[in-house]
This record gives C-alpha cells, sequence and structure tokens, in this order.
C-alpha cells in the first residue's frame, strides 16, 4: 500500500534530517565553529521549507528571523554559547560541551523548524513573520525537541 504524504509530512521530515545534522554539529570539539555550523544548517533548513511552501527565500532575512527567534528566548540561545565555551575546559569540559551542545542544537533546531511549519501552514511568509508573537510555540517546541533527543540518546530518531 503506498502513503501518499501531505505537505506536512514532508516539512516534518526536512526538520527531522536537519535537526539529526544538529545533534552531530555539536559534537564537533571545536569552540563557536559548531555555532557556526548549526546557524548554517537552520539557514538550510528554513531554504527546504521555503521551497516546499512555495515561499520566496532571503538568507539575510532568514538568518535575521532565526537570530530575533533566538534572541527573544534569551535564556535558551545564551545556553548554546555556553555549552559552547565549555568546550575550551580540556576533556570534562569538552565531553560535557559536546554532549550538551548536541542536545541543545537538535532542540533549537527541532524548535525553529517547528515554529516556521506553522508559519507556512497559516499563509504566513518570511515578511510577515514576527517572532515575539511566536515566542512562546517557540518556547514549547524547544522543551519538545530536548525531550525528543534525549529520548533517543542524542537523537538518531528525533
Amino acid at each position: 500500500m503506498v502513503q501518499i504524504k501531505t505537505k506536512t509530512d514532508r516539512a516534518d521530515e526536512i526538520v527531522r534530517k536537519h535537526t539529526v545534522g544538529s545533534i552531530f554539529v555539536g559534537l564537533v570539539p571545536v569552540p563557536w565553529v559548531d555555532l557556526v555550523v548549526l546557524s548554517g544548517i537552520q539557514i538550510d533548513m528554513l531554504r527546504g521549507l521555503a521551497d516546499l511552501y512555495d515561499i520566496d527565500f532571503s538568507q539575510h532575512r532568514g538568518k535575521s528571523l532565526i537570530a530575533a527567534l533566538l534572541g527573544g528566548c534569551a535564556p535558551v540561545s545564551f545556553s548554546g554559547n555556553v555549552f559552547s565555551w565549555v568546550k575550551t575546559i580540556p576533556v570534562y569540559g569538552q565531553l560535557t560541551g559536546m554532549a550538551s551542545m548536541s542536545v541543545f542544537g537538535g532542540a533549537s533546531t527541532y524548535a525553529v523548524g517547528k515554529v516556521f511549519i506553522q508559519h507556512f501552514e497559516s499563509g504566513g511568509t518570511f515578511l510577515t513573520f514576527d517572532p515575539k508573537k511566536v515566542a512562546d510555540y517557540y518556547a514549547q517546541q524547544f522543551e519538545l525537541g530536548m525531550a525528543k533527543v534525549k529520548k533517543y540518546g542524542l537523537g538518531i530518531k528525533p
């Protein structure tokens, strides 16, 4: 029996793929490189979602919106910097930072993806996106993403 995938199913696949990539990026032992690569993965995810929903994509606008979304959740976004910084401490810090950054990166990517899926599904575009209006939903999805990533032992199947 052939199962037809809906647009939402395909969007969830895009988010899942990028979430897993983000988890593995956290394992990079070099501080701050992980944050740069994580940002690239999230931008690529937005590009994929925009293509799926037939929405004009601007890399600059995408970066700005992700930064505004994460900035609106300051404790959450700040923790990524802390986890990356912890990697500068030899051995223990590197191991702790890698594990923590993997969970943070996966959960953050998951939440960003879910927020944009909801926004695009409701007819929104990058121009109509208001990070303040979705801050609570982002926080909720971040917590859900954390649980999923932890449940699957750093998230092979988030």
